[in-house]
C-alpha cells in the first residue's frame, strides 16, 4: 500500500460541516428515505408474497447496506471533498495512482442522471397532494381513477409543470449550502414525515383491515420463496439506502471527526427500514379494508390508494396527508442526489454554490424533459431498452448504482489498509470492526455482483 499517512484531521471540508451527529442521522436518513421506501417498498412486499419478502430484505439490509454504508461514509469522511475528487485523493494515498476516481465518476454521475427522472415522478406526488385535497378520487370507480392517472401523465405540459416546480425547490435549497440549507431542510422536513407516517398509521388502524395488513407484513410464508424474489430483496435492500450514487460519501464529508460512523450508520439504516415498514403498514391496510390487490405493482400508490382514499371516511384529507409524506420524501432524496454534483461544480470550476446549483439544476431539469415526454410523445420509442424514461432507469438501477456500490466496497475492503479504515472507524473496535472488514471484503461484493449480473440479464 502507498499510505502516505495524510489523515482526515488535516483536511477540511470546502463546503461546511453538520452542526450536530443528529444532523447528519437527519440527513442521511432523509436521502435513503425517499420514494424508494414508501412507493417502491410496498409494491415489491405486494408483488412478491409478503412477509417472506420482509425476512429475506431484512436479513440483507444489515449484513450487505449497512457495511457498503460504512464504506461510504468513512470515504466522505476521509477525503473531504466532492466524491470524485476524494476517490482521486484517496487512490493517490493508497495505491499511489489515481485511477479510483472511477468510483467517484460513477457515483455522482448516477445521482445526476437518477435525478433527471426522479424530479419528474415526485412532480407527480406534488400534484397528487392537490388532487387528494381537491377531493378529486371521492365516489370514483377503478376505471375512473386509472383514466384520471392515465390522462395526467399523458399531457406533458402538465407534468412538466410539476417537474419544474420540484426541480426549483430542490436548487433553492442545495442553494442556501450545508447548515442554511441542507441540514435545515432534514431538520423540518425528517421529523414531518415521521408525524405524517404515524398520523397515517392511526388512519390505517381504524381502517378495519390492519391486522390483514399486518399478518401479510410479518407472518412470512417461506413456501412462496424463490431465486427471483430473494434476488429482488438483495436489490432492493441495497438501492433503498441510496449507496453507490454519490450522495452518502458527500454528506460524510462534512461529518464532524468525533462522531462514529459505526453507531450513525447503524441509526441510519435502523431508522430507514422502520420507515419502510411504518409505510407497509399504512399502506397494506388501506389496501386490505377495500378489498383490493395488494399485488398491484407501481401502481400501487398513483391508481390503488386513491381508489381507496375515495371510498373512505376522511380519505381527502388523509389522502393529503399520504401525498404530501412522499413529497417530502421525495424531496431530501432529491437535495442528496444533488448535492454531490454541485459540490463538484464548486471544486471544479469555482463557481459559487448558488451558481452551481442553478447551473446543475437547469441541466438535470432540461434531461428531465426526456422522461416528461416518454409519458406521451415518446411513449412508443422502443431504442435499446424502450423509452428515454426506461433507458435512464435501467442505466442507473441496473448499471451504475452495482458498479458505483460493488467499487466502493473493494476499495474500502481491499485497497484502503486497515490502518486508514480502522482510524476512520474508530471507536469500531475488535469484533465491530472485524465483522464490518469481513462483510466489506466478501459477503456485501459478492452479493452486489450477483444483484448487478441478475440484472443485466447473465442469468435468470
Amino acid at each position: 500500500m502507498a499510505n502516505s499517512g495524510v489523515t482526515n484531521s488535516q483536511r477540511s471540508s470546502l463546503h461546511g460541516n453538520w452542526s450536530s451527529k443528529l444532523a447528519f442521522i437527519l440527513a442521511v436518513t432523509g436521502a435513503a428515505v425517499g420514494l424508494g421506501n414508501i412507493w417502491k417498498f410496498p409494491y415489491m412486499v405486494g408483488m412478491n408474497g409478503g412477509g417472506a419478502f420482509v425476512v429475506i430484505y431484512l436479513v440483507c439490509v444489515f449484513v450487505i447496506g449497512l457495511p457498503i454504508m460504512m464504506s461510504e461514509i468513512m470515504l466522505g469522511r476521509r477525503g473531504r471533498r466532492n466524491p470524485i475528487a476524494t476517490m482521486r485523493i484517496l487512490g493517490k494515498e493508497e495505491v499511489g495512482h489515481e485511477k479510483w476516481v472511477l468510483a467517484g465518476i460513477i457515483g455522482v454521475f448516477a445521482g445526476f442522471l437518477i435525478l433527471s427522472f426522479y424530479s419528474v415522478i415526485a412532480g407527480w406526488t406534488l400534484a397528487y397532494v392537490f388532487k387528494a385535497a381537491a377531493n378529486a378520487f371521492a365516489n370514483t370507480d377503478a376505471t375512473g381513477i386509472s383514466n384520471m392517472f392515465d390522462a395526467f401523465v399523458g399531457n406533458p405540459f402538465v407534468i412538466g409543470f410539476w417537474h419544474t416546480v420540484f426541480m426549483t425547490v430542490t436548487v433553492f435549497v442545495v442553494a442556501l449550502g450545508v447548515e442554511q440549507g441542507l441540514e435545515k431542510a432534514v431538520q423540518i422536513m425528517v421529523p414531518a414525515l415521521l408525524l405524517l407516517l404515524l398520523l397515517l398509521l392511526g388512519y390505517a388502524i381504524n381502517s378495519g383491515g390492519f391486522m390483514d395488513g399486518l399478518r401479510f407484513l410479518f407472518q412470512p410464508d417461506f413456501s412462496k420463496l424463490n431465486g427471483e424474489i430473494v434476488l429482488s430483496a438483495m436489490g432492493h435492500a441495497f438501492f433503498t439506502l441510496s449507496v453507490g450514487m454519490g450522495s452518502v460519501m458527500a454528506y460524510g464529508a462534512y461529518l464532524p471527526q468525533d462522531a462514529s460512523i459505526v453507531r450513525i450508520s447503524a441509526a441510519v439504516v435502523v431508522a430507514d427500514t422502520l420507515i419502510a415498514l411504518l409505510a407497509g403498514l399504512v399502506i397494506f391496510p388501506i389496501v386490505f379494508a377495500n378489498q383490493l390487490d395488494p399485488a398491484e405493482g407501481p401502481g400501487l400508490v398513483f391508481q390503488i390508494l386513491p381508489l381507496a382514499f375515495g371510498q373512505l371516511a376522511g380519505g381527502g384529507l388523509f389522502g393529503t396527508l399520504f401525498f404530501l409524506l412522499l413529497s417530502f420524501a421525495a424531496l431530501t432524496s432529491a437535495i442528496s442526489l444533488m448535492e454531490p454534483t454541485v459540490a463538484w461544480v464548486i471544486e471544479s470550476f469555482r463557481l459559487s454554490r448558488k451558481t452551481a446549483a442553478i447551473v446543475v439544476g437547469f441541466i438535470i431539469w432540461l434531461l428531465g424533459i426526456l422522461t416528461v415526454l416518454s409519458f406521451s410523445t415518446l411513449k412508443d420509442m422502443k431504442l435499446f431498452k424502450g423509452t428515454p424514461f426506461d433507458n435512464f432507469d435501467y442505466l442507473a438501477s441496473n448499471i451504475l448504482l452495482p458498479l458505483g456500490g460493488l467499487m466502493v466496497a473493494v476499495f474500502a475492503g481491499w485497497i484502503m489498509c486497515s490502518d486508514s479504515s480502522s482510524d476512520e472507524l474508530d471507536p469500531a473496535e475488535g469484533y465491530i470492526y472485524r465483522a464490518w472488514r469481513l462483510l466489506t471484503r466478501f459477503v456485501a461484493p459478492a452479493a452486489v455482483l450477483i444483484v448487478f449480473l441478475h440484472a443485466i440479464g447473465v442469468f435468470e
